[in-house]
């Protein structure tokens, strides 16, 4: 099950959220549903030399909230804030409704699944090598934390006639872990010689609930805690009523002892 499906989406009722926050009946629902898709297609292709992790939709009473999450805020916001209020102006006129931008900085992009499958996209674009390009986004995510990754690429890669997958990993991956902190994204490169597509997937460790603390956390938190360990007991103490016993002094190999000889 973990291998066939998108790994957000398995785990949104546990540990992640979703991206499109709001309510509607089932009337309004596909009219919204289908203006959140055109305005992440528009801020994609707007914005796609921003590095755009991925953008959060939330509507409260005929209001809109858009957060971009960004690698390069600068970029998004343009000289002297020009670049974000056309932008703002164009999103009031695709929703109809007054509209807040907000930009939120990626602060370690080379973590993010989305922004390193982008990454390759462009290298491959750029008639890069897709192993280097692989190999290389690997590297610098388990550099900078990650505890494991998986980067998939299919298509004519390299320009090769027929089409194949091919994939590389390092660390662990638990896609079946629950409470695996797993983030994931796809692209696509759009080569002369046809569409390459990539997925990346990147462990960041596990959420652990308070009642799921393993012992060696839960006495290390104590032990800062400063809670007083149990004394160790104390080795029993020599008896010093008891004289020590005198030694027998060796006598020669078979010969008898004077009291003996005496008798």
């Amino acid at each position: 099950m973990g291998q066939k499906i998108n790994p957000i989406g398995f785990r949104l009722a546990l540990n992640r959220n979703w991206a499109s926050k709001w309510y509607a009946n089932s009337k309004n629902f596909p009219g919204m549903l289908l203006e959140d898709i055109r305005v992440r297609e528009y801020l994609k292709k707007k914005l796609a030399h921003a590095a755009v992790s991925k953008v959060i939709i939330e509507r409260p009473a005929k209001n809109a909230r858009i957060t971009v999450h960004s690698a390069r805020p600068g970029v998004v916001i343009g000289k002297k804030g020009e670049d974000i209020e056309s932008l703002k102006s164009e999103l009031q006129r695709m929703l109809g409704v007054p509209v807040h931008v907000n930009i939120e900085e990626v602060r370690k992009p080379e973590t993010d699944a989305q922004l390193i499958a982008d990454s390759i996209s462009q290298q491959l674009q750029k008639r890069i090598m897709f192993r280097r390009a692989m190999k290389r986004a690997i590297t610098n995510a388990m550099r900078l934390g990650a505890q494991g990754i998986k980067i998939a690429s299919s298509g004519r890669l390299n320009g090769i006639e027929i089409a194949r997958y091919e994939w590389y990993r390092e660390g662990r991956v638990p896609l079946h872990t629950l409470r695996a902190d797993i983030d994931y994204g796809v692209s696509e490169a759009k080569t002369s010689y046809g569409v390459i597509g990539i997925k990346v997937w990147v462990f960041k460790g596990e959420i652990m609930q308070k009642s799921e603390q393993p012992a060696a956390a839960v006495a290390a938190a104590l032990a800062v805690a400063g809670k007083p360990e149990a004394p160790a007991p104390e080795a029993p103490a020599a008896d010093k009523t008891k004289k020590p016993r005198a030694k027998r002094a060796p006598g020669k190999p078979g010969a008898k002892n004077a009291s003996t000889r005496k008798a």
